[in-house]
C-alpha cells in the first residue's frame, strides 16, 4: 500500500491539527515558540513571511481570538496545506502565494500590528540539497536583509517583528537589522542550563529608538543531560502543549 504523501500532527497539546508534508520541511517546536514570542492582541493584525503550512501563523491564531491572519507562502503545495489547515482549525487566515521579494501589489500597500518570520536555515556555502528540504532551497534565494526589510515595510509604526533562527546567524541577522528596524532585544534559547544557545528570538519595533538588548538564555529543558520522558521547564511545557505566550523578559515566579 502506498504510504499517503502528507502526516497529520498534533500541536499545543491537540488544540491544532495540521497536515504536513511527509518527507521534506516539517514544523517543529521553533514554529510554537516564534507564535508564542508574538505579542499581538484580540484585534491586531499578523503577518508571516514563509508560513510554510500555517504553524506559526495558526498557533498565534489559536492562542488570541480575533486576529487578522495572513501568510506569505512561495511554494504552491505548502501554501494549498496551509489554507486547508486553517480551514480544518476553524481558523480565519489569508493564505497568499507569492514570493515575499514580488508580493501582490494589494499586499504591499497594507501595513501590520506583526510580522513574524522563520528564515531558512539552509546555508549555500556549508549544506547540499540532501541535508535541506525543498522548500528551505526555495526559499533561500532572498538574503536576510530582505526578509526583515521586507517585514520592516510592512509594518505599521511601532509595530513588532519577530524571528527565530540558528544562533550563529545571530551577526548575519543583527546586520540586516541595522538600519531598517529599532529597538532590537535578542533572547537566545539554550536546550539545557549551561550550555550554549542553539536558537534565538529576535524582537524588533519599526521605529522604535531603545537601545539594543541581549538577554539571559531561556532554558528548554530541565536537567543536564536527555531524558525518557518530556523534560521541558514549565514555561516551555506551557508554551507547547497549552499555548501559552513565552514571557520576553522574564519568568514569571509561580513558574
Amino acid at each position: 500500500m502506498e504510504q499517503p504523501t502528507v502526516t497529520h500532527d498534533d500541536f499545543l497539546g491537540g488544540q491544532l491539527r495540521l497536515a504536513q508534508p511527509r518527507h521534506g520541511f516539517r514544523a517543529g517546536i521553533d514554529a510554537v515558540l516564534l507564535a508564542a514570542a508574538c505579542p499581538a492582541k484580540a484585534g491586531e493584525s499578523v503577518l508571516e513571511l514563509g508560513c510554510g503550512v500555517g504553524t506559526a501563523l495558526l498557533c498565534v491564531g489559536r492562542r488570541v481570538e480575533g486576529l487578522d491572519l495572513t501568510g506569505i507562502e512561495v511554494q504552491a503545495d505548502y501554501a494549498a496545506l496551509a489554507r486547508a489547515n486553517a480551514a480544518t482549525n476553524g481558523i480565519n487566515a489569508t493564505i497568499v502565494t507569492a514570493d515575499l521579494t514580488a508580493l501582490p501589489a494589494d499586499l504591499r500597500q497594507r501595513q501590520f500590528h506583526h510580522v513574524i518570520m522563520n528564515p531558512p536555515y539552509y546555508e549555500r556555502a556549508s549544506s547540499t540539497p540532501a541535508q535541506d528540504s525543498g522548500r528551505d532551497r526555495a526559499l533561500a534565494g532572498a538574503q536576510m536583509s530582505d526578509w526583515i526589510g521586507m517585514g520592516a515595510r510592512r509594518l505599521r509604526p511601532k509595530g513588532s517583528l519577530t524571528l527565530i533562527q540558528r544562533i550563529t546567524r545571530l551577526p548575519e541577522v543583527l546586520a540586516a537589522a541595522t538600519g531598517q528596524i529599532g529597538s532590537i532585544s535578542v533572547l537566545p534559547l539554550a536546550a539545557r542550563a549551561g550550555r550554549a544557545p542553539d536558537l534565538f528570538l529576535m524582537r524588533a519595533i519599526k521605529g522604535g529608538r531603545a537601545a539594543f538588548r541581549l538577554l539571559a538564555p531561556r532554558v528548554l529543558h530541565h536537567g543536564d543531560r536527555h531524558q525518557q520522558t518530556a523534560d521541558y521547564a514549565p514555561e516551555i511545557e506551557m508554551v507547547l502543549r497549552h499555548g501559552g505566550a513565552l514571557h520576553w523578559d522574564s519568568i514569571p515566579a509561580d513558574m
